[in-house]
């Protein structure tokens, strides 16, 4: 199951980089985008919107204002959820998902993780 984290830091004080760090502990494949290049425990973390195949899920760690250069992105990447994590709630962007089809929820990635619900 391919998770994609989007907002990705090298900062290990970040949310999307512990994210990152607990996915591959339980082994999930990563891949991530954020702001400025880089590499957390040997995943690239990329700066352009690459079009990865076979997303299952896209876990958000942008603010909504900063989201809304990545809707049709997500769209396109037809993933199986996308997961809001606290502090990137959306309504507009719940519409856009609802209107493809795509389920979302609002939910801290981590704490699935933690708790056997991912």
């Amino acid at each position: 199951m391919k998770t994609l984290v989007i907002g990705a830091s090298e900062n290990v004080q970040r949310y999307s980089n512990m994210a990152i760090r607990k996915l591959l502990n339980y082994n999930h494949e990563v891949v991530a985008i954020g702001a400025k290049e880089g590499e957390v425990n040997g995943i690239k973390i990329n700066k352009e919107q690459v079009a990865f195949d076979d997303i299952h899920t896209i876990t958000l760690y942008l603010n909504p204002q900063r989201q809304e250069a990545y809707f049709d992105y997500v769209v396109g990447l037809h993933p199986k959820r996308v997961i809001f994590n606290p502090g990137t709630e959306n309504p507009e962007f719940y519409k856009l998902l609802r209107d493809h089809n795509i389920p979302y929820e609002e939910a801290c990635t981590l704490v699935l993780l933690s708790t056997n619900q991912y």
